[in-house]
Protein backbone atom coordinates (compact mmCIF):
# COMPACT_ATOMS: atom_id res chain seq x y z
CA UNK A 1 0.00 0.00 0.00
CA UNK A 2 2.83 2.31 0.76
CA UNK A 3 4.69 1.48 -2.13
CA UNK A 4 1.28 2.44 -4.36
CA UNK A 5 1.41 5.75 -2.76
CA UNK A 6 5.04 6.73 -3.60
CA UNK A 7 4.31 5.51 -7.04
CA UNK A 8 1.21 7.68 -7.31
CA UNK A 9 3.19 10.79 -6.10
CA UNK A 10 6.29 10.06 -8.46
CA UNK A 11 3.75 9.75 -11.13
CA UNK A 12 2.45 13.15 -10.46
CA UNK A 13 5.61 15.22 -10.18
CA UNK A 14 6.76 13.13 -13.52
CA UNK A 15 3.35 14.90 -15.11
CA UNK A 16 4.53 18.22 -14.33
CA UNK A 17 8.38 17.59 -15.67
CA UNK A 18 6.76 16.41 -18.68
CA UNK A 19 5.59 20.04 -19.29
CA UNK A 20 7.38 21.50 -21.79
CA UNK A 21 9.34 24.89 -20.87
CA UNK A 22 7.52 27.01 -23.33
CA UNK A 23 4.17 26.16 -21.68
CA UNK A 24 5.40 27.61 -18.39
CA UNK A 25 6.16 30.83 -19.79
CA UNK A 26 3.01 30.69 -21.11
CA UNK A 27 1.40 30.16 -17.88
CA UNK A 28 2.77 33.21 -16.52
CA UNK A 29 2.08 35.27 -19.31
CA UNK A 30 -1.40 34.47 -19.36
CA UNK A 31 -1.28 35.36 -15.37
CA UNK A 32 0.41 38.60 -15.62
CA UNK A 33 -1.98 39.50 -18.51
CA UNK A 34 -5.20 38.72 -16.40
CA UNK A 35 -3.62 40.83 -13.30
CA UNK A 36 -3.35 43.96 -15.78
CA UNK A 37 -6.67 43.55 -17.18
CA UNK A 38 -8.38 43.01 -13.69
CA UNK A 39 -6.06 46.03 -12.23
CA UNK A 40 -7.05 48.68 -15.34
CA UNK A 41 -10.89 47.07 -14.59
CA UNK A 42 -11.21 47.67 -10.97
CA UNK A 43 -8.83 50.58 -10.14
CA UNK A 44 -8.25 53.00 -13.64
CA UNK A 45 -11.65 52.67 -16.02
CA UNK A 46 -14.12 53.53 -13.49
CA UNK A 47 -11.66 56.88 -12.78
CA UNK A 48 -10.40 56.82 -15.92
CA UNK A 49 -10.77 61.14 -16.24
CA UNK A 50 -8.64 61.29 -13.15
CA UNK A 51 -5.55 59.54 -14.32
CA UNK A 52 -5.64 62.39 -17.70
CA UNK A 53 -6.11 64.90 -15.38
CA UNK A 54 -2.73 63.59 -13.59
CA UNK A 55 -1.15 63.72 -17.09
CA UNK A 56 -2.57 67.02 -17.77
CA UNK A 57 -5.02 66.06 -20.36
CA UNK A 58 -7.41 69.30 -21.29
CA UNK A 59 -10.43 69.28 -23.09
CA UNK A 60 -12.52 72.25 -24.51
CA UNK A 61 -15.63 72.04 -25.60
CA UNK A 62 -16.00 73.38 -29.23
CA UNK A 63 -18.89 75.99 -30.33
CA UNK A 64 -18.73 77.65 -27.14
CA UNK A 65 -17.09 81.21 -26.46
CA UNK A 66 -18.29 82.06 -22.88
CA UNK A 67 -15.84 80.80 -20.39
CA UNK A 68 -15.37 80.98 -16.81
CA UNK A 69 -13.57 79.36 -13.78
CA UNK A 70 -14.48 78.39 -10.50
CA UNK A 71 -11.91 78.54 -7.62
CA UNK A 72 -11.70 78.35 -3.69
CA UNK A 73 -9.01 78.56 -1.49
CA UNK A 74 -7.12 75.67 -3.42
CA UNK A 75 -5.67 78.27 -6.41
CA UNK A 76 -3.80 80.02 -3.33
CA UNK A 77 -3.12 83.54 -3.69
CA UNK A 78 -4.40 84.80 -7.61
CA UNK A 79 -2.54 87.10 -9.75
CA UNK A 80 -6.22 89.00 -10.52
CA UNK A 81 -3.80 91.52 -13.25
CA UNK A 82 -2.45 88.42 -15.03
CA UNK A 83 -6.27 86.44 -15.13
CA UNK A 84 -7.62 89.54 -16.69
CA UNK A 85 -5.10 89.08 -19.79
CA UNK A 86 -5.80 84.73 -19.54
CA UNK A 87 -7.67 83.92 -22.46
CA UNK A 88 -9.02 80.18 -23.30
CA UNK A 89 -8.93 78.95 -26.73
CA UNK A 90 -8.65 82.34 -28.09
CA UNK A 91 -11.70 84.22 -25.10
CA UNK A 92 -11.26 86.18 -22.20
CA UNK A 93 -12.82 84.59 -18.70
CA UNK A 94 -16.17 86.36 -18.48
CA UNK A 95 -17.10 84.69 -14.91
CA UNK A 96 -15.64 83.55 -11.98
CA UNK A 97 -17.63 81.61 -9.09
CA UNK A 98 -16.17 81.01 -6.16
CA UNK A 99 -16.62 78.87 -2.55
CA UNK A 100 -17.50 80.84 0.34
CA UNK A 101 -19.55 78.50 2.57
CA UNK A 102 -19.57 74.59 3.44
CA UNK A 103 -21.89 73.11 5.96
CA UNK A 104 -23.18 75.45 8.98
CA UNK A 105 -20.03 76.66 10.03
CA UNK A 106 -16.80 76.71 7.85
CA UNK A 107 -15.84 79.59 5.22
CA UNK A 108 -13.28 79.04 2.38
CA UNK A 109 -10.37 81.45 3.86
CA UNK A 110 -10.00 82.75 0.60
CA UNK A 111 -13.87 83.53 -0.38
CA UNK A 112 -13.34 86.98 0.90
CA UNK A 113 -10.59 88.41 -0.66
CA UNK A 114 -11.77 86.15 -4.06
CA UNK A 115 -15.35 87.92 -3.85
CA UNK A 116 -13.67 91.49 -3.81
CA UNK A 117 -11.06 90.96 -6.33
CA UNK A 118 -13.25 89.36 -8.87
CA UNK A 119 -15.90 92.15 -9.31
CA UNK A 120 -12.39 94.73 -8.95
CA UNK A 121 -11.35 93.04 -11.98
CA UNK A 122 -14.31 93.37 -14.08
CA UNK A 123 -15.29 89.76 -13.92
CA UNK A 124 -19.12 88.79 -13.29
CA UNK A 125 -18.76 86.68 -10.59
CA UNK A 126 -20.77 84.05 -8.85
CA UNK A 127 -20.69 82.02 -5.29
CA UNK A 128 -21.19 78.72 -4.25
CA UNK A 129 -22.08 76.57 -1.03
CA UNK A 130 -21.24 73.51 -0.22
CA UNK A 131 -23.80 70.62 1.06
CA UNK A 132 -22.66 68.63 3.96
CA UNK A 133 -24.73 66.08 5.19
CA UNK A 134 -23.21 66.78 8.52
CA UNK A 135 -25.68 69.58 9.28
CA UNK A 136 -29.49 70.35 8.22
CA UNK A 137 -31.08 72.21 5.43
CA UNK A 138 -32.13 75.08 7.62
CA UNK A 139 -29.09 76.11 9.33
CA UNK A 140 -26.37 75.61 6.19
CA UNK A 141 -28.90 78.18 3.88
CA UNK A 142 -28.87 80.65 7.49
CA UNK A 143 -25.12 80.31 7.55
CA UNK A 144 -24.32 81.12 3.81
CA UNK A 145 -27.16 84.15 3.19
CA UNK A 146 -25.10 85.68 6.61
CA UNK A 147 -22.17 85.20 4.97
CA UNK A 148 -22.76 85.96 1.96
CA UNK A 149 -24.15 89.45 0.26
CA UNK A 150 -24.78 89.14 -3.33
CA UNK A 151 -25.19 92.67 -5.44
CA UNK A 152 -26.77 93.41 -8.73
CA UNK A 153 -25.00 91.99 -11.31
CA UNK A 154 -23.65 89.09 -9.64
CA UNK A 155 -24.90 85.56 -10.49
CA UNK A 156 -27.58 83.82 -8.33
CA UNK A 157 -26.32 81.59 -5.44
CA UNK A 158 -25.10 78.55 -6.10
CA UNK A 159 -25.71 75.13 -4.02
CA UNK A 160 -23.21 72.87 -4.83
CA UNK A 161 -24.54 69.24 -4.06
CA UNK A 162 -22.58 66.15 -4.58
CA UNK A 163 -23.39 63.71 -2.15
CA UNK A 164 -27.01 61.70 -0.43
CA UNK A 165 -26.28 60.55 3.28
CA UNK A 166 -26.93 56.78 3.04
CA UNK A 167 -29.19 56.75 6.22
CA UNK A 168 -31.72 59.28 4.95
CA UNK A 169 -34.57 58.19 2.08
CA UNK A 170 -34.44 59.87 -1.48
CA UNK A 171 -37.47 61.41 -0.68
CA UNK A 172 -36.37 62.92 2.76
CA UNK A 173 -33.20 63.91 0.52
CA UNK A 174 -34.97 66.14 -2.16
CA UNK A 175 -36.46 67.75 0.53
CA UNK A 176 -33.84 68.60 2.74
CA UNK A 177 -32.29 70.25 -0.75
CA UNK A 178 -35.28 71.86 -1.60
CA UNK A 179 -35.73 73.48 1.41
CA UNK A 180 -32.17 75.27 1.56
CA UNK A 181 -33.05 76.68 -2.13
CA UNK A 182 -36.10 77.64 -0.96
CA UNK A 183 -34.41 79.74 1.89
CA UNK A 184 -32.11 81.62 -0.85
CA UNK A 185 -34.72 81.88 -2.92
CA UNK A 186 -36.90 84.17 -0.35
CA UNK A 187 -33.77 85.84 0.43
CA UNK A 188 -32.44 86.97 -3.25
CA UNK A 189 -35.84 86.70 -5.04
CA UNK A 190 -33.95 84.53 -7.97
CA UNK A 191 -33.73 80.54 -8.26
CA UNK A 192 -30.28 79.48 -7.05
CA UNK A 193 -28.28 77.66 -9.71
CA UNK A 194 -27.70 73.73 -8.63
CA UNK A 195 -24.01 72.43 -9.14
CA UNK A 196 -23.95 68.72 -9.70
CA UNK A 197 -22.17 65.55 -11.52
CA UNK A 198 -24.45 64.52 -14.53
CA UNK A 199 -24.92 61.14 -12.77
CA UNK A 200 -25.84 62.46 -9.12
CA UNK A 201 -28.85 64.82 -10.85
CA UNK A 202 -30.32 61.57 -12.98
CA UNK A 203 -30.37 59.54 -9.83
CA UNK A 204 -31.48 62.14 -7.46
CA UNK A 205 -32.89 65.16 -8.36
CA UNK A 206 -34.15 63.70 -11.37
CA UNK A 207 -38.19 64.89 -11.03
CA UNK A 208 -39.93 67.64 -11.89
CA UNK A 209 -39.69 70.08 -8.95
CA UNK A 210 -36.48 70.75 -9.70
CA UNK A 211 -36.32 71.53 -13.57
CA UNK A 212 -37.24 75.00 -12.79
CA UNK A 213 -33.40 75.54 -11.26
CA UNK A 214 -30.55 76.93 -13.51
CA UNK A 215 -28.48 73.77 -13.54
CA UNK A 216 -24.40 74.05 -13.25
CA UNK A 217 -23.47 70.33 -14.72
CA UNK A 218 -20.05 68.58 -14.01
CA UNK A 219 -19.13 66.21 -16.46
CA UNK A 220 -15.20 65.73 -17.64
CA UNK A 221 -13.52 64.46 -20.56
CA UNK A 222 -16.14 64.32 -22.87
CA UNK A 223 -17.32 65.92 -26.06
CA UNK A 224 -20.63 67.02 -24.93
CA UNK A 225 -22.58 66.91 -21.54
CA UNK A 226 -24.26 63.44 -21.38
CA UNK A 227 -27.31 64.87 -19.37
CA UNK A 228 -29.94 65.76 -21.39
CA UNK A 229 -31.70 68.23 -19.93
CA UNK A 230 -31.33 71.89 -19.64
CA UNK A 231 -28.14 73.25 -18.39
CA UNK A 232 -26.86 76.48 -18.12
CA UNK A 233 -23.00 75.87 -17.04
CA UNK A 234 -20.71 72.98 -17.88
CA UNK A 235 -17.65 72.47 -16.05
CA UNK A 236 -15.67 70.32 -18.09
CA UNK A 237 -12.28 70.08 -16.56
CA UNK A 238 -10.86 70.36 -13.37
CA UNK A 239 -6.85 70.31 -15.03
CA UNK A 240 -7.19 73.82 -16.65
CA UNK A 241 -3.82 76.27 -16.51
CA UNK A 242 -4.33 79.57 -16.59
CA UNK A 243 -2.03 82.42 -16.49
CA UNK A 244 -2.23 84.44 -13.10
CA UNK A 245 -2.86 81.09 -11.40
CA UNK A 246 -0.84 78.45 -10.14
CA UNK A 247 -1.48 75.07 -10.07
CA UNK A 248 -4.83 73.58 -11.81
CA UNK A 249 -8.45 74.94 -11.73
CA UNK A 250 -11.49 73.93 -12.75
CA UNK A 251 -13.04 75.55 -16.70
CA UNK A 252 -16.37 76.13 -17.15
CA UNK A 253 -18.47 77.48 -20.12
CA UNK A 254 -21.94 78.75 -19.94
CA UNK A 255 -24.42 77.92 -22.73
CA UNK A 256 -25.55 80.49 -24.32
CA UNK A 257 -24.08 84.21 -25.35
CA UNK A 258 -22.50 86.87 -23.15
CA UNK A 259 -25.81 88.45 -22.84
CA UNK A 260 -27.60 85.87 -21.89
CA UNK A 261 -25.14 85.31 -18.86
CA UNK A 262 -25.90 88.67 -18.42
CA UNK A 263 -29.97 88.79 -17.76
CA UNK A 264 -29.19 85.77 -15.48
CA UNK A 265 -27.44 88.00 -12.65
CA UNK A 266 -29.35 89.37 -9.92
CA UNK A 267 -31.13 92.91 -10.82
Amino acid sequence: MANKRRYKRKKKKSFFRLLPAWSWWLGGLLVVVAYIAAFYYFFISPYSFRWRAIYGETDYPEGYEIHGIDISHYQGNINWRELQEATIQGHPVRFVIMKATEGSSRIDKKFQSNFYNAREHGFIRGVYHFWSNKSGPREQAQFFLKNVKLLEGDLPPVLDVEHKPKNVTVEDFRRDVLTWLHIVEDHYHVKPIIYTYYKFKTEYLDTPVFEDYPYWIAHYYVDKVEYKGAWKFWQHTDAGRLQGIKGNVDLNIYNGSYYDLQQLTID
